[in-house]
């Protein structure tokens, strides 16, 4: 019985060759199409994330404010959170939720505006609105900044307890440190 299973397997590959049929079962044209992963890309780590972090906090400290500081990868997945002692315990879900929004949108987070025109309240009440509904994965308040290396979005910093402006500028800050040392 074991022999004739070894035949049966042995005259199933051997068909395969004379087939041009791969073990795996992709013939040897597929192959010739488009590549069906991406390989070579650059990703933000958790060595990268806390380097990040650090430096954020060192800014925080320097304009003596206390934030909470997150990190997430390219798909708004967190890598890595800090929440300085004495920072709002309720900026820590705001900071996520900006880092997120950063990353999935590839674009700083702040007021929607319609063209050149000031932010529109009306169209920002409904972002926050959809922010709700989503799950809290977008946000119209400024401080989450993406993570651009060699013109990819590998990630983004979230910082939340100071004003918008201030948060932008903590998260800028440890996203300089990073590409500094790259």
């Amino acid at each position: 019985m074991k022999s004739m299973a070894r035949g049966l397997v042995l005259a199933s590959v051997a068909a395969g060759s004379v087939l041009g049929v791969s073990i795996c079962g992709h013939s040897q044209e597929q192959s010739a199409g488009p590549p069906l992963v991406t390989r070579g890309r650059v990703a933000l780590n958790l060595a990268g994330a806390e380097l990040i972090i650090s430096r954020a906090r060192e800014k925080a400290v320097e304009m003596k404010l206390k934030v909470n500081v997150a990190v997430v990868d390219e798909g708004g997945h967190l890598l890595a959170f800090a929440r300085m002692d004495q920072a709002r315990p309720a900026s820590a879900p705001t900071a996520i939720t900006k880092a997120t929004a950063a990353a999935t949108l590839r674009q700083p987070t702040g007021p929607v505006r319609r063209g050149e025109a000031e932010a529109d309240v009306l169209l920002n009440v409904a972002l926050q609105n959809a922010a709700a509904a989503s799950g809290g994965k977008m946000t119209s308040l400024f401080g989450g900044v993406p993570v651009v290396v060699d013109g990819q979005v590998i990630g983004a910093v979230g910082v939340g307890g100071a004003t918008g402006e201030q948060d932008a500028e903590i998260a800028r800050a440890g996203i300089d440190a990073l590409i500094k040392q790259l």
